[in-house]
C-alpha cells in the first residue's frame, strides 16, 4: 500500500528547519513505549512512523535527497468514522516538556539507507487530561445532558482532552552527495 503525504493537511508537521536546529538529546527520559529502531529507509520511500489511534491520525514520513530538508513528515487522518479522543497539536506551539506536564510517550528512530550515519528521530509526547465525572443528580447517578453539554460547548467550557505532539530531530552527520 502506498501512502502520500498530503500537503493540504491542516496540521502539517514538516518542521525540518526547526528539527535541524534541535540538538540531539543524550539523556531522554524513559519513554512509555519501547521499540527497536526501524529498518533503514531509502530516499523518497514514504513510510508510516506511528499510529495514534486516540487522535485518529497516523504519522508518515520520508527521507528526501535535499540536504536542506533531509526528512519530511506529516499527519494523516486514519478514517472518516474515527471519533478522536485526543488531539495532535503543533509541537512548535505546544513546546512539550516534562516541566509542563508532558510525558515522553515514544521515541521512533528511522535510519537512512542512503546515509548510514543519519537517523530521523521522532519523539512523541503525550499530555494527559484530567476529567472529573459530573456530580451525581438526585438519583445518585452521574449523567451528561445534551442541552447542558451544548451550552458548555457554545461557551467554550468543554472538558480538556489529552494532547499528543510529535517532534522531529535529525541525528548524525550529513552525507556528502
Amino acid at each position: 500500500m502506498r501512502h502520500a503525504i498530503a500537503p493540504s493537511l491542516a496540521l502539517t508537521l514538516a518542521l525540518a528547519a526547526v528539527a535541524l536546529a534541535a540538538p540531539a538529546r543524550a539523556a531522554d527520559p524513559t519513554p512509555e513505549v519501547r521499540r527497536e529502531p526501524y529498518p533503514a529507509k531509502r530516499d523518497g520511500e514514504v513510510h508510516t512512523i506511528r499510529i495514534i489511534p486516540e487522535a485518529c491520525v497516523y504519522l508518515v514520513g520520508q527521507f528526501t535527497a535535499d540536504p536542506a530538508v533531509p526528512y519530511r513528515y506529516g499527519a494523516k487522518r486514519s478514517g472518516g468514522r474515527c471519533q478522536a479522543r485526543a488531539q495532535l497539536v503543533d509541537p512548535v506551539k505546544a513546546a512539550p516538556s516534562l516541566a509542563d506536564g508532558w510525558i515522553l510517550n515514544d521515541i521512533v528512530r528511522i535510519p537512512s539507507a542512503a546515509c548510514g550515519g543519519r537517523t530521523a528521530v521522532v519523539r512523541v509526547w503525550r499530555k494527559p487530561a484530567v476529567n472529573v465525572p459530573p456530580p451525581p443528580d438526585a438519583q445518585g447517578r452521574s449523567r451528561i445532558y445534551l442541552d447542558a453539554s451544548k451550552q458548555r460547548a457554545a461557551q467554550g467550557a468543554l472538558a480538556p482532552i489529552p494532547k499528543f505532539a510529535a517532534v522531529l530531530s535529525i541525528e548524525g552527520e550529513a552525507c556528502k552527495r
